[in-house]
């Protein structure tokens, strides 16, 4: 059975194809259930992301929110001294003594009056950004109790799926790691590598009608006779996948029933 342990003798290359081919097998199985799943863990991911996002701009927002209310306090207390300022010249023009005192105090309770003006706008333009950035931190709130619900539905589809096919995963992995040793390390690392890099996971394929099985590139004769001989690895010079001959390949199937 391809499911021995290494023994101290070598394998024969028959052996150690049909084990690769019963691996690949069980691996394909695996990815299929992987692929029940689908985007789920990724999208989970995304919108674990997303909302970690979101509340790191309402912070922002709300230390912007912070800072502004610093600047308004700051022009209100500029208005409340210049107020006092254009009270006390107020009092100085009932003591001038002359119209150059009167004309320079006229003037200096204009100026304090423009900026108490300009404050007011600039306290003004405060509170709309601070209005603003409330309206901001509002509608993100409500992205964020939108997008939990939308993760709390992903993470339950998630659940569902991971609950229903555990079993046989797990089961399957059992069994992977069980023909492994069947392998010498080698083959095993060039197979697990060609996996790796293939679209559809497959790093054996069986000949069909004279062509790779996993690019479908035809196959010299000559090579074709080497591959059913089962005498050495053979790779697909296109792909570099495994190739093995399909009555090989049956001969594991049957087996497997």
């Amino acid at each position: 059975m391809a499911t021995e342990n290494k023994q101290d003798a070598p394998r024969s290359v028959e052996d150690r194809l049909k084990t690769l081919y019963e691996l690949q097998t069980i691996l394909s199985e695996i990815d299929r259930i992987r692929n029940i799943r689908g985007e789920l863990p990724l999208e989970v991911k995304d919108l674990q992301d997303t909302i970690a996002g979101l509340n790191t701009r309402i912070e922002r927002y709300q230390g912007d929110i912070e800072d502004l209310k610093i600047k308004r306090t700051a022009e209100q207390n500029k208005i409340e001294n210049k107020k006092l300022l254009i009270e006390r010249y107020r009092q100085q023009l009932d003591n001038v003594r002359n119209n150059h005192e009167f004309d320079n105090l006229t003037k200096e309770i204009e100026y304090e009056t423009l900026e108490i003006k300009l404050s007011e706008k600039n306290i003004g333009e405060i509170e709309r950004e601070i209005d603003n950035r409330q309206a901001q931190i509002a509608s993100i709130q409500q992205d964020i109790v939108d997008q939990t619900q939308i993760l709390a539905e992903k993470k339950a589809d998630l659940e569902n799926i991971v609950n229903e096919t555990r079993t046989e995963e797990e089961n399957l992995i059992g069994r992977a790691k069980t023909l492994e040793p069947g392998v010498d390390d080698r083959t095993l690392n060039a197979f697990k590598r060609i996996r790796k890099n293939a679209r559809n996971g497959l790093g054996i394929v069986i000949v069909d009608r004279n062509a790779c099985g996993g690019c479908f590139n035809r196959i010299p004769p000559q090579k074709q006779i080497e591959i059913k001989m089962h005498k050495k690895v053979i790779v697909c010079e296109y792909c570099g996948r495994i190739m093995i001959d399909p009555e090989l390949a049956a001969a594991v199937e049957e087996s497997k029933k």
